[in-house]
């Protein structure tokens, strides 16, 4: 699968995620459940982001 999906894909869900915890009648329970998959899903994008800078700058350190 095509990585650029599956960042879009994560920012996405994160984003489904933080819509269902601002639902005011949210359990207490479930509030912590869709933290825990949010904050999953925005780590590991930011994983994939950092990874791609490094790429980006060894590009462009070759270009120099």
């Amino acid at each position: 699968m095509n990585k650029d999906l599956d960042f879009e894909k994560k920012l996405e869900k994160a984003k489904d995620i933080l819509g269902k915890l601002m639902q005011p009648d949210i359990a207490l329970n479930k509030s912590v459940e869709f933290y825990k998959d949010g904050k999953k899903e925005l780590l590991e994008a930011s994983k994939m982001l950092e990874e791609a800078k490094v790429v980006i700058k060894e590009y462009s350190e070759k270009d120099a």
